[in-house]
């Protein structure tokens, strides 16, 4: 995708105590404050398809009592659409700019809050609430384990990685299977490998911030990233949480 999701060296020792750095702060609260928003942006997307009729009846099948029975062309398109448009901007954003990076974020976001109102059709709006409010605990416990930790993880990056494939590949093959027990493993590597990225993709932002060295729109790309990163990170775990956790309507 770029520069900066390619691995980096170790942090310069006369900087090791990075909890004290105000530069540090503020470049990790501003990717936090986009994270939160496009949780907010997602939320009311997934609202607006399930609660307004005419645009939930163009991407989903319902039952007279609102459950989830199917998807439309549009709605099945909307799926994969995400995977499609970061795959493209793979290729895409190799020489990104602050604002290119940004639509870029804010698309991604939005169609993935387009396609999460399966979950409100599927689930009761307890469970996916409550199940929301693991993840956001679970996700901050994890992120700050990133941040603090002394211990080096890009050793766990390329494992991560082969891992993310891995459930990919078991998911399309479960769509045509059905298997309640591949159903259950997938869900299971998931939740540790989702969970896994958080914190490594935490620490890999914290060292980031020293390499780009105060060039603000190397910043600019890093907090749109770094954003992305994180927030695709807490949509599958809530996902794969929910695959435990929820209780379908």
């Amino acid at each position: 995708m770029s520069d900066f999701n390619r691995g980096f060296t170790s942090i310069p020792a006369g900087r090791a105590d990075m909890a004290v750095d105000a530069g540090l702060r503020a470049f990790m609260l501003g990717v936090y404050n986009k994270v939160a928003l496009g949780l907010l942006l997602s939320a009311a997307l997934a609202w607006a398809t399930t609660s307004v009729a005419p645009v939930r009846d163009l991407l989903y099948v319902t039952t007279p009592d609102g459950r989830l029975a199917g998807f439309t062309g549009l709605g099945m398109a909307l799926r994969f659409a995400p995977l499609v448009a970061v795959l493209i901007g793979m290729f895409a954003m190799r020489n990104a700019t602050p604002k290119s990076s940004g639509a870029y974020y804010w698309t991604i976001v939005s169609l993935v809050g387009l396609g999460l109102g399966v979950w409100v059709l599927a689930y009761t709006g307890a469970s996916v609430a409550s199940t929301f409010l693991i993840t956001a605990t679970a996700f901050g416990a994890l992120s700050l384990a990133g941040y603090t930790t002394k211990k080096d993880l890009t050793g766990f990056g390329s494992f991560l990685i082969v891992g993310v494939i891995g459930v990919a590949i078991a998911l399309v093959v479960n769509m045509f299977l059905q298997s309640p027990a591949i159903s259950f493993i997938v869900n299971a590597l998931g939740v540790f490998i989702f969970a896994g990225l958080i914190a490594y993709d935490t620490q890999r932002l914290k060292t980031s911030y020293y390499q780009m060295g105060g060039d603000q729109a190397a910043m600019g790309v890093a907090t749109n990233f770094g954003a992305l990163n994180l927030y695709l990170n807490f949509i599958n775990l809530f996902q794969f949480l929910m695959g435990y956790l929820g209780n379908r309507r």
